[in-house]
């Protein structure tokens, strides 16, 4: 995105195609307030400073298979790295859904692991975020130990939404694996951040 008229009309164009708030938020790779405030301005009700939000556009990535790969053998050594300094075994891979399953299908593969797949909500409530929920379609992950992979963290509430998910579910969330990671997280829910680019804003 070149700039904040672009990201209201992109926002506006997920909005107009069905997508709620967190889906549209994960798209832009910004945080639902940030979403929130596009959305507003856009119609004018909006006269409050944006939030501090930095848009990660990993596109000239995600849409060339070969890159992706690459992307991923680095994410699998870090998982495998985290695994070694926690003394955890690695069962699954859980990717959540739609951009962290292409990175969790590669390195599912590169590490010989089973593959699972988290689905977010389709439905919010905006007073209340309706949870998602683990793919039956892919591998099983009570009992498991677990690597999450997604393409960003913004927040963290996606991310901690899936570790208390696969908790309700009897999994073990060992690491979380991701490209960038905007929070600058060592853990989230006690769970120790593996990120190839960490943000950390200096005010």
């Amino acid at each position: 995105m070149k700039n904040i008229d672009d990201m209201i009309e992109k926002a506006e164009e997920l909005q107009s195609k069905g997508l709620v708030t967190g889906q549209i938020a994960d798209e832009l790779n910004v945080s639902r307030e940030t979403i929130t405030w596009l959305l507003t301005r856009a119609k004018k009700d909006s006269k409050s400073p944006a939030p501090k939000d930095i848009s990660v556009d990993w596109s000239m990535v995600g849409k060339d298979s070969c890159r992706l790969r690459y992307i991923s053998n680095i994410l699998a050594d870090m998982t495998m790295e985290s695994a070694c300094e926690t003394d955890s075994e690695i069962d699954t891979i859980v990717g959540i859904g739609l951009s962290g399953v292409p990175l969790a299908s590669h390195i599912a593969d590169d590490l010989d692991k089973e593959l699972a797949i988290f689905h977010g909500t389709t439905k919010q409530n905006e007073d209340k975020r309706v949870p998602g929920t683990v793919s039956r379609n892919f591998g099983e992950v009570t009992g498991k130990n677990c690597v999450v992979v997604d393409d960003v963290i913004t927040s963290g509430t996606t991310i901690t939404e899936v570790i208390n998910q696969l908790r309700d579910f009897g999994a073990n969330p060992v690491v979380v694996t991701v490209i960038i990671d905007k929070k600058g997280s060592e853990k989230i829910s006690d769970v120790p951040v593996k990120s190839m680019v960490r943000i950390v804003r200096v005010d």
